[in-house]
């Protein structure tokens, strides 16, 4: 095969990679950021005076002032009250009457208003009021006055009172409104708090894993991790059961049997119900980036310390944590994204406690405002990206290595640290127990709170008649069905996911086209960036994907695999490329040499010495396929849904027999899953020893 033959095969496998990374990647995440600048609709009180300014303005000054002095001479009442109220607005004074009640009665409280303004107030009023009335009712009529000054789009724009630019209007205002200030201080609030409290639970837990501080530290790891294989809102939903109105500790146990509290008022809604459900949720990714951390250390440094006459708490103080300060940086990024852009939690828990991921979640449902949607989620990454640099300032001259790690010390920890360790340790796997055990619990409990009688109604397509109406969003979604209807979705996502994966990573660590690091970090780019981001950016890019209606995606089941495939590309991506480096290219040279073109090569050498790297990117996907949700909620449709988003839907409407039989069965498939990836991984080796025990035996019977 000639040169020419390969260097054209390898460009265009790279083109027709970097073209599907760039459709369902890069260009759903751009669209957000040119959306959230799309201005359009009807104007705002104040865009609207000053297009009404500016249209006064281009009239001669003496025709100007004829019109103004005509047109607020001959207002109406009902005219002269809206004006009063809107220059009211204009001049940030509040509106004290009742905007509802008859103009009559209106007109009294309006002049009894102006009458109360202190005279800069008054001074204020009288210069804005002329407009205001004019913006209200003379548009048309100062809009025809003016029509060749202003040209078409102008005269429209005045005309009607809308307008389709792009300006900065929808991030100014999260800062201008008073509820979205306040979901703002919420959200950073939270996230601060429940960056502390994660971090701080993480690491206690991955030091207690690897410093021998408890017994069985490989099953212990794994408890703790079960969380990221289980639906997200599943602990919020348990702490809603146990700690809400109708919670089994605060309502049947406190109130009902002790009359200890009154469960109405005294619960866990709120920001301790959420930090608490956040805190739970947010430690299995924390506890990753410290365990991977301290699976590297080197115990050489502790002894050293010992030697030298350091006791175990100036050790720790001295030589532990300086050595993980980069995983703190880390892990506390990461904790905070997450707590920003969590909805499900806030949702839940918060009630009246307004988050900017709520926000989101409700102008994307309920109002189809996606410029602000759009935004707020550009204005999410804004702290967190200052967090980074933040923390990225603090010891950034030292170096943080430790060679030849990968060895425990061989000191024993104090007692009292073996003691304190082991309890923390212990609480935590034990509340994680007791909130898998209070779903299975709430799948089997007729009326959760009520009746206490075991059911299997919830597991069935009939349900449970529970003689509450079944007023939830989730009434309709009983049974199984949209379990059976994720693992088919995740099924198709996840094998297309995983040879994806290893195809992007053969072309970035093997072909290298120009601009492999882009490619690279455009794959790269869900994983950094929030779901609810690139949730809302499959909405708007794929409902008319570049301006052609037959290639809309949305209200397709096709949308859901995508987004869930791509979203989770990364891990088959850096699993590849990690294998890949550690494989002698000369393997894929001699299959060259031998004829074997680039498709061959791929199928025939490479894919099957990258196994390991394709079954832990399919799984990857089909597990998110059947537990996400902030990445598709939005995407969903009466045709198409999900079960986690019913889950979602359950809880919100206080069925919490059907979230729970959706939940455990969902982490039963999850759990089967990596069952099976694992034994299809053990196989060949299973196989390996059986042959070399079976060559050692003939070997032994042939020399006796």
């Amino acid at each position: 095969m000639g040169a020419s033959s390969r260097n054209l095969s390898s460009t265009i496998v790279s083109a027709l990679v970097t073209l599907l990374l760039v459709v369902f990647i890069a260009y759903p995440l751009g669209t957000v950021l040119v959306e959230s600048f799309n201005i359009r609709g009807p104007m705002t009180p104040e865009r609207l005076s000053v297009v009404t300014s500016e249209a006064l303005d281009a009239m001669p000054a003496d025709e100007r002032d004829k019109n103004i002095a005509r047109w607020v001479a001959t207002a109406t009442m009902n005219e002269q009250v809206d004006a009063v109220a809107a220059a009211f607005g204009l001049s940030g004074i509040a509106v004290d009457w009742d905007r509802k009640a008859a103009y009559n009665i209106q007109k009294r409280h309006a002049d009894a208003a102006i009458a109360r303004l202190t005279p800069d107030e008054a001074a204020r009023f009288d210069e804005i009021y002329p407009l205001a009335h004019i913006m209200q009712h003379k548009r048309s009529a100062l809009a025809f006055k003016v029509r060749d000054a202003l040209g078409q789009e102008k005269f429209d724009q005045l005309r009607n009172g809308t307008e389709s630019r792009f300006g900065l209007d929808h991030y100014l205002e999260v800062a201008r409104k008073s509820h979205l200030r306040l979901a703002a201080w919420n959200s950073l609030s939270l996230a601060l708090c429940a960056t502390i409290t994660t971090i701080a639970a993480a690491f206690a837990l991955a030091y207690s894993i690897n410093s021998g501080a408890v017994r069985r530290p490989q099953l212990t790891r794994a408890v703790l991790l079960t969380p990221l294989v289980a639906p997200p809102v599943l602990i919020a939903t348990a702490t809603l059961m146990l700690f809400g109105r109708r919670g089994l500790v605060t309502h049947t146990l406190l109130d009902q049997w002790l009359g200890l509290i009154d469960a109405e008022q005294t619960n866990l809604y709120g920001f301790a119900g959420i930090l608490m459900a956040q805190t739970l949720a947010f430690i299995p990714p924390a506890l990753i980036v410290f365990d991977n951390v301290m699976r590297k250390h080197n115990g050489d440094l502790h002894e050293a310390s010992a030697g030298l006459g350091a006791r175990h708490g100036q050790s720790f103080t001295h030589v532990t944590l300086p050595m993980y300060w980069p995983a703190f940086k880390r892990a506390a990024v990461l904790v905070f994204i997450l707590s920003l852009t969590d909805f499900g939690n806030p949702m839940l828990l918060g009630r009246d406690m307004p988050v900017l991921a709520g926000v989101i979640y409700d102008q994307i449902t309920a109002y189809q405002n996606t410029p602000l949607a759009a935004a707020i989620c550009v204005w999410l990454l804004v702290p967190s990206l200052l967090l980074y640099l933040v923390l990225e300032a603090f010891g950034r001259r030292k170096r943080y290595v430790s060679n030849g790690g990968g060895r425990a010390a061989d000191l024993a920890i104090p007692v009292s640290w073996r003691i304190g360790l082991s309890a923390f340790t212990g609480t935590i796997v034990l509340i994680i127990a007791t909130v898998y055990g209070t779903m299975a619990l709430g799948a089997v409990t007729r009326i959760w709170g009520v009746d206490w009688s075991f059911t299997l109604g919830y597991f069935t397509s009939e349900g449970v008649n529970v003689g509450l109406g079944g007023s939830g969003y989730g009434s309709s979604d009983r049974g199984l069905g949209l379990v059976w209807d994720s693992v088919v979705i995740a099924g198709i996502a996840a094998p297309i996911g995983g040879l994806m994966g290893i195809l992007v990573g053969y072309v970035i660590e093997r072909l290298r086209p120009p601009g492999a690091n882009i490619i690279f970090f455009i794959a790269l780019a869900p994983a950094i960036l929030p779901g609810i981001i690139f949730g809302i950016g499959y909405i708007i890019a794929f409902n008319l994907p570049f301006g052609i209606k037959a290639l809309a995606l949305t209200g397709t089941s096709a949308i859901l695999v995508i987004n869930i495939l791509f979203s989770n590309l990364f891990v088959g991506i850096l699993a590849t490329r990690a294998a890949l480096q550690g494989l002698d290219p000369a393997v894929d040279e001699a299959a060259e040499s031998l004829g074997a073109g680039l498709v061959s090569r791929f199928f025939r050498v490479t894919l099957p010495m990258l196994k390991p790297a394709l079954l832990l990117g399919t799984l990857y996907v089909f597990i998110d396929g059947l537990t996400t949700l902030s990445s598709v909620i939005f995407l969903v449709s009466g045709n198409h849904k999900l079960a986690s988003v019913a889950i979602f839907n359950h809880a919100a409407s206080g069925e919490f027999g059907y979230a729970g039989a959706k939940s455990v069965v969902l982490l039963a498939i999850a759990l089967m899953a990596m069952a099976l990836i694992w034994l299809i991984e053990r196989k060949p080796q299973m196989k390996r020893r059986r042959k070399r025990d079976q060559n050692f035996l003939m070997h032994q019977e042939q020399t006796s």
